[in-house]
């Protein structure tokens, strides 16, 4: 006997319980999709919880059970009933959510997230019904439905129409918190954040657009100078640059004849000037640089010269 009431109490296998959980987010998935089509297919000529009809074929999607619950979801809550494709929708993506996170669970109890659903659909019903009541939709009764209006009638006799439209407002807001476990404190710094970023953003591109702008003015101003220069150098083409031969050999000076032979760590008496003969010999061979080379200098220092507004003219150029 005890053994037996002991076996009984053993939970299931974790592989059995992960199949009955993906069959229930599956039936959760498919109960969202099917009440969503019903409601997009109603029709008053199809028969419902409110009223009878007798007709050959049903124009409802979901068939005769479909418009019925059509029917009396929209009898009840008027439009607000899509709140229950939202409510199968969540708590598909909640039990997702549980799974794939076990170490940050939702602590959240069911039950109050059963009490923040109902707060929400109710008085989603209720400010339907104050504030909608030329939405134009086809519903069987009043927008808001059955609960909607008494919710929104009994609201309306002790608040009036804009305290209790406030105060519906404030209870579908903490509503929503409890449903969906999101602080209102979170969103609103969240939304703050991306307000600033946002701001931010908008006067960054601002400055990077004055620095483009600028800068291509800056750009057709030194375009223009460049053009009206070429057009001057085209005018008055520039004198042939005269190039002097290089220096081969450098003659030496009696300074140089007059030290040759000295000792080179003779004591040299203070302030007197070192020999030259210390320095060494000048190289000779060294290749002289071209005349393409010499005319493009030129005309470099004639450029750089003109930023600064002096007007120059190279005329020779020694190697």
């Amino acid at each position: 006997m005890l053994s037996r009431s002991s076996s009984r109490s053993q939970p299931l296998p974790e592989k059995i319980s992960l199949l009955l959980q993906e069959a229930r987010w599956l039936i959760l998935g498919v109960m969202s999709l099917y009440v969503g089509l019903v409601l997009v297919g109603y029709s008053e000529g199809d028969p419902g919880w409110s009223h009878a009809a007798d007709v050959a074929r049903v124009s409802n999607p979901g068939g005769r059970f479909g418009a019925w619950l059509a029917d009396l979801l929209l009898y009840l809550f008027g439009i607000s009933s899509w709140w229950w494709v939202v409510f199968l929708g969540y708590s598909l993506l909640w039990g997702f959510r549980r799974l794939k996170n076990r170490l940050e669970l939702d602590h959240r109890s069911f039950i109050f997230v059963m009490i923040g659903f109902f707060v929400v659909l109710l008085t989603s019903s209720a400010l339907e019904f104050l504030r909608f009541h030329s939405h134009g939709a086809a519903v069987p009764l009043e927008p808001g439905g059955l609960l909607g209006m008494e919710l929104g009638q009994l609201t309306q006799r002790y608040f009036g129409f804009t305290g209790g439209t406030l105060l519906l407002l404030a209870l579908m807001a903490s509503g929503l918190s409890l449903f969906t476990g999101v602080s209102w404190l979170a969103v609103v710094e969240r939304v703050g954040l991306w307000l600033e970023r946002g701001v931010n953003g908008i006067q960054q591109a601002w400055v990077r657009w004055q620095d483009r702008r600028v800068g291509r003015e800056i750009a057709e101003k030194r375009e223009a100078v460049v053009q009206t220069r070429r057009r001057k150098v085209e005018k008055e083409a520039p004198p042939p640059l005269r190039i002097e031969p290089a220096v081969i050999a450098v003659p030496k000076s009696e300074r140089v004849e007059k030290e040759r032979q000295q000792t080179l760590f003779a004591d040299a008496p203070e302030g007197a000037i070192p020999p030259v003969s210390l320095l060494d010999p000048a190289t000779g061979g060294v290749e002289p640089p071209s005349p393409e080379s010499l005319e493009f200098t030129s005309r470099v220092i004639e450029t750089k010269l003109a930023d600064f507004g002096v007007e120059v003219k190279v005329l020779a150029a020694y190697p």
